[in-house]
């Protein structure tokens, strides 16, 4: 079982910048995919980014491209999404989960296990 835990939320003013993390154990992370998900303040849950372990391959929702940027460090088991030019629509739980996967994007009902989310608000 993947255990998940995410880090680096908080609040940052518009046009700012985050770095968020999700560090994994319990498990080497060979075949997996990893996604982030965000659940706003009323808005259903949604996928924003994910990365593929296995080929590399990456995934952006529209609303996020140019501005987000996910990557890995394998030696540190650790994804990170790099989160630049900060919105008020940004503002949510930020999720990580993995899915055993090989290649982004990922069916949403294989990601299986998730972190504890973290808050990332973007306001004046």
């Amino acid at each position: 079982q993947v255990h998940l835990v995410e880090s680096g939320g908080g609040l940052v003013q518009p046009g700012g910048s985050l770095r968020l993390s999700c560090a994994a154990s319990g498990v080497t992370l060979g075949d997996y995919v990893i996604g982030w998900f965000r659940q706003g303040p009323g808005k259903e849950r949604e996928g924003v980014s994910c990365i593929s372990l296995t080929d590399d391959s990456t995934y952006y929702r529209t609303s996020v491209k140019g501005r987000f940027t996910v990557s890995r460090d394998n030696a540190k088991n650790t994804v990170f999404l790099l989160m630049n030019s900060l919105k008020p629509d940004d503002t949510a739980v930020y999720y990580c989960a993995a899915a055993v996967w090989n290649t982004c994007p990922a069916p949403g009902d294989s990601f299986r296990s998730w972190g504890q989310g973290t808050q990332v608000t973007v306001s004046a």
